[in-house]
């Protein structure tokens, strides 16, 4: 660094100046406008902000921005820092020269949004510390979602982008996307994470309090948008809109966007052909359950995290058995611990089977003969069995074949050419379109969602 003493608040009202040219209003009277400049020393420029809450959006948010804007007045690189430096009445508590430190998180208490006048979508990011790239265990079954990760991670915005990620539940997906988001973060690249549910919410207020200028902000200026679920945009034409043109405005200024789904793109359907379009322009890799390997490679894992001494014969056993998701899986260990905390008993075989028995009745539904189903939809439907393998194609007859193939594929785990056969010779295609189009109406439609729920009851019971 140079020699010449430079006053650090002259530095810092500089960059402002350039700042407040590169802002919306209302983010520079939010974020910007009560900060200082602290210190520059060793290579580090300071920057104070007045409360906790500031700061972690200016470092969420702005980080990139601020730290290409300071160099630039500077003429030189430097690391950009962050310190409260204001007491909470807003009097400067900056010494002459050093910055406070900042108070621990036990002595800080961030304002309410209204207090500071917020934007009002911004949230702080909630991301698992859980979720991160050395936790997750791979396997056959996830290694290209996760090689597709790790890359987009390691250079946002120019490999894979979109990412898109889609898989049943608990198969890893939100994992992978939250450790996506730790190692940006980590880069100081501002990240946002949000559920499709959140970014329906926040696109609908911004409508009706004609806010939508705040919303552009605070989506679009992001360095990476994290959404999650996006098949619950399904069915939403107005918030669809609204996703098409945050999409674009980011992926012109080459920021990275990944989303999952629980299912594969092609079967949202529902969904504007302009936004398939966009989403199948990068990269969409699938996440299928894991093989027996992978299965007892996550056991180990999951009781060496938790601290447990399981015997190999007990993960082993455990492994054995058919999960869908690693969440059952995980599970099923988690309850074997706590039976032998409560009980006071050793880990072993027994424990196991003591433990898991009504894991196993809640699964057996997932056993159920072909014939029991067509029979229990068929039941359902008021018609006879022989109506789902025949030729009728009325609007009763077609919904009822379609919840059967879809059942037969999902809780039965028929392949669709065995499904065919059952259902009297229909072509493979003809039953994954089936399959497909009941997986899309259950998503919107609430009345065809209880009818499901019922049937599997039913099959459950018997």
């Amino acid at each position: 660094m140079t020699t010449t003493i430079i006053d650090p608040r002259d530095i810092w009202d500089a960059a402002l100046g350039e700042l407040q040219l590169r802002v919306t209003r209302a983010n520079y009277e939010t974020w910007l406008k009560h900060t200082v400049g602290v210190d520059l020393h060793d290579g580090e420029f300071v920057i104070g902000a007045p409360n906790a809450f500031v700061l972690e959006a200016l470092e969420q948010r702005m980080f990139s921005l601020i730290s290409e804007t300071v160099e630039h007045v500077l003429g030189e690189p430097v690391n950009v820092a962050f310190r409260v430096t204001m007491s909470p009445n807003g009097a400067d508590a900056v010494g002459a020269k050093e910055p406070v430190s900042a108070p621990s998180s036990r002595d800080i208490r961030p304002a309410a949004p209204e207090q500071l006048d917020l934007p009002p979508y911004v949230r702080p990011i909630r991301l698992n510390a859980k979720y991160t790239f050395d936790r997750f265990v791979v396997g056959r079954s996830n290694e290209l979602a996760h090689a597709a990760a790790e890359a987009v991670a390691a250079k946002p915005g120019s490999t894979y982008n979109p990412l898109v990620m889609y898989s049943g539940v608990g198969l890893g997906k939100t994992h992978l996307l939250h450790g996506i988001g730790h190692r940006a973060i980590a880069m100081g690249l501002s990240v946002i994470y949000a559920t499709t549910e959140e970014f329906t919410n926040d696109y609908i207020k911004a409508i009706r309090e004609g806010t939508t200028e705040e919303f552009r902000d605070h989506y679009r200026n992001a360095d990476m948008l994290l959404l999650d679920d996006i098949q619950f945009l399904i069915g939403k034409e107005q918030t669809q809109e609204g996703f098409f043109h945050t999409f674009n405005a980011l992926h012109m200024a080459n920021r990275q966007i990944v989303v999952t789904s629980d299912r594969p793109v092609s079967a949202l359907r529902l969904l504007e052909d302009r936004i398939q379009s966009r989403l199948t322009g990068g990269l969409v890799v699938d996440m299928q359950p894991p093989a027996i390997e992978t299965r007892l490679a996550i056991l180990k894992v999951k009781a060496e995290q938790a601290g447990h001494d399981v015997p190999d014969t007990v993960l082993e056993l455990l492994a054995e058995r058919v999960y869908d998701n690693v969440r059952e899986l995980e599970g099923s260990l988690n309850r074997v611990i706590a039976l032998a905390h409560a009980t006071d008993s050793p880990i072993n075989v027994d424990l196991v089977a003591r433990a898991i028995d009504d894991m196993v009745d809640a699964l057996a539904i997932r056993e159920v003969p072909p014939d029991v189903v067509l029979d229990t939809v068929a039941a359902h439907f008021g018609m006879g069995a022989d109506a789902l393998t025949g030729r009728k194609r009325d609007k009763k007859t077609a919904l009822a074949r379609h919840v059967a193939m879809y059942l037969l594929r999902e809780d039965a785990k028929l392949r669709l050419t065995a499904i065919g056969r059952v259902l009297g010779g229909k072509d493979h295609t003809t039953v994954g379109h089936g399959c497909d189009r009941i997986a899309v109406q259950l998503g919107v439609d609430s009345t065809l969602r209880r009818q499901v729920a019922n049937i599997r009851e039913t099959l459950a019971a018997s």
